[in-house]
Parts: C-alpha cells; structure tokens; sequence
C-alpha cells in the first residue's frame, strides 16, 4: 500500500488572531452537507481537510470551543475564533480527538486542496447539484 502524500498548510480566523499550521493530506478534503454543518456555517455546506492530531498546531490565540452533540450521539468539539467568530476546526472526544477537521475557508492553500467526497448528501438541498449552471460574475 503506498503511502499518502502530506501537503504543509498553514491559516486564520478572518481577525488572524487564531491560526494554525498542519500537515494534511490533500486526499482528504469533505463537503459535509448535514444539518449541523448547514446550521453552524449558515450555507449549504461546509469543507474541511482531515489532520492527525499530532501534524496539527496553533501558533497564537487559542480558540473558543462549543461542544456540539452529533446524530450519532458522540460530541463533537467545534473551536472557533472568540473575536471574530470564524469557525477554525473540529475534533471529538475520546478515540475521535486524534483527528482534526480543519475548516477549509481558514487555510491559506485553499485553492489547493479540491474536495474528494461529500458525505450526509440525504441533507443538501436539491439546487447544489445545479451551481455551475447559475450566472456567475467575477466580483460584486
């Protein structure tokens, strides 16, 4: 089996006062459409590349944390910036915290790291599947 290739990232909150530096593997990029995440980013859905909890690490204010209650049952710890509020990433409890979902939106190698997989798709509304053909302008 061969193994997989890690890329270095590294991000902010909006403010910049949370960041952050990983190393990723950019095979791991999710769209999550569940209600949870349509809820806690207000849009359709939300992106996030996995870390192993020992490739991830803040490098100046440490976030705020809400913990939220999953489908399964199972806690999930969602940190996010306590001044301007930009989700940062997401990690479990027990057997679950050593993985770290990294919002996508906070990394600055964004552009990099294109998703492989959505996963609760019962939950993403009809009109995704039809983004490419609405009118779209560079800037507004």
């Amino acid at each position: 089996m061969s193994e997989r290739r890690k890329m270095w990232i590294d991000g902010s909150c909006h403010c910049g006062r949370v960041r952050f530096e990983a190393e990723v593997d950019p095979a791991r990029v999710t769209i999550c459409h569940c209600t949870d995440c349509q809820q806690l980013t207000g849009a359709a859905y939300r992106v996030s590349v996995g870390a192993a909890r020992e490739d991830f690490r803040l490098t100046a204010v440490a976030p705020a944390l809400y913990v939220k209650t999953a489908e399964s049952g199972r806690p999930r710890r969602q940190y996010f910036c306590p001044a301007c509020g930009s989700p940062v990433y997401t990690t479990g409890d027990g057997p679950d915290a050593e993985r770290i979902g990294i919002r996508w939106g906070v990394i600055r190698q964004r552009d990099q790291l294109r998703p492989a997989k959505r996963i609760w798709s019962r939950s993403a509304p009809a009109w995704v599947e039809h983004l490419d053909e609405l009118p779209a302008t560079p800037t507004e």
